[in-house]
């Protein structure tokens, strides 16, 4: 599995996991525990991963959630 992204927002991991399942591609969010134990500090970033076959359509949809948070065109 290689690593799509890191981030603390929880509106952009849940939008990121859902568009993924949409386009059948297998994430997995690793640290949430640890992220949850923490506190609500943020120094313990949520890592979403995803298969090495599927990271260049994945990387599409980042980039995507992104534009839309930037209020960028979306391709």
């Amino acid at each position: 599995m290689e690593e799509l992204t890191r981030t603390n927002d929880p509106v952009l991991l849940s939008w990121l996991t859902a568009r993924l399942a949409d386009e059948d591609i297998a994430a997995v969010v690793l640290d949430t525990h640890a992220s949850v134990v923490e506190g609500s500090i943020s120094a313990i970033q949520r890592r979403v991963m995803v298969d090495r076959r599927d990271l260049f359509r994945a990387r599409a949809l980042l980039a995507e959630a992104e534009a839309i948070q930037t209020g960028g065109d979306v391709a």
